[in-house]
């Protein structure tokens, strides 16, 4: 009887794991910008609900910055729209439009001196008053923009949550989470979206992950009329600003200033073949 009891044991534990690789299989989709395989738990479209939701309830308490009366807030949110025409321009380019579906693009400057942006689900955009000294001018800012759109649409985020809430949500999806453990779920949400100032940390990007939100958003920064190269000028000011103290909270998830300068100057010949400058409004 001891003997039968530890093979049926082993095999429900075998069962169980063969169990959890069938759904993490299943659970892998393949990204239409990169064309790669990735783990991704939770439906965008279920993320992209609790973005709008989540993104409402930052702006309620938060203090934002008028478009209608603010330079700084107009440019925002202009850059904002010229990112959003490239990034439909890209994806009509290369026939995935629909993957598009559930984004409703917002833009807002917020006052707060966190050198810091974001991007939610369904292009839920917020730019902090802390970044803009750094970045100094429209094209730098759309260089920022840009990076940060480049992980919502490559499901960074999606990625994130799924390695932060475990393989016990494996089939249980995003409502259940929240259902179960909402405080918890909302934070590491707004966590994976880089939205560290309201809870004070940010779920770390993987290289890698880093490495194609530079590339695709050094992309959608050229074809919106900007010149990516503002991009390498950004970092250098970001190394200096973080020189010899704690990093900016824009930077403590990303690689050194160095390193994301060199990796900028590799990709930027194919986003020069996408820049065509445009006037300025």
């Amino acid at each position: 009887m001891i003997e039968l009891f530890t093979k049926n044991e082993t095999m429900k534990r075998l069962f169980a794991a063969l169990l959890v690789f069938a759904s993490f299989v299943i659970a892998c989709s393949t990204n239409p910008l990169t064309k790669k395989s990735q783990l991704t738990l939770f439906p965008e479209s279920e993320l992209q609900a609790m973005g709008t939701q989540q993104y409402q309830q930052f702006l309620s308490s938060n203090k934002v910055v008028s478009a209608s009366n603010n330079r700084d807030a107009e440019m925002v949110r202009r850059v904002g729209q010229r990112i959003t025409k490239a990034v439909e321009t890209y994806y009509a380019q290369n026939g995935i439009s629909d993957k598009l579906t559930g984004f409703n693009w917002e833009y807002n400057l917020v006052d707060d001196k966190a050198v810091n942006a974001w991007c939610m689900p369904g292009g839920k955009i917020v730019v902090y008053t802390g970044l803009l000294p750094i970045s100094q001018n429209e094209a730098a800012l759309a260089a920022v923009m840009g990076h940060e759109v480049s992980h919502a649409l490559l499901q960074h985020g999606n990625q994130r949550m799924s390695s932060q809430l475990g393989v016990e949500l494996v089939g249980a999806g995003l409502q259940v989470a929240l259902a179960n453990k909402p405080a918890e779920t909302q934070n590491v949400f707004l966590a994976a979206y880089g939205a560290g100032a309201t809870i004070g940390v940010m779920l770390p990007f993987s290289r890698k992950q880093e490495l194609e939100a530079d590339r695709f958003g050094l992309i959608f920064t050229a074809m919106a009329g900007y010149n990516p190269q503002e991009a390498i000028a950004l970092w250098e000011r970001m190394e200096a600003a973080s020189q010899g103290q704690k990093p900016p909270e824009f930077l403590s998830t990303h690689p050194s200033e160095g390193t994301r300068i060199e990796q900028l100057r590799q990709y930027m010949p194919e986003a020069l073949k996408y820049y065509k400058p445009v006037a300025r409004n």
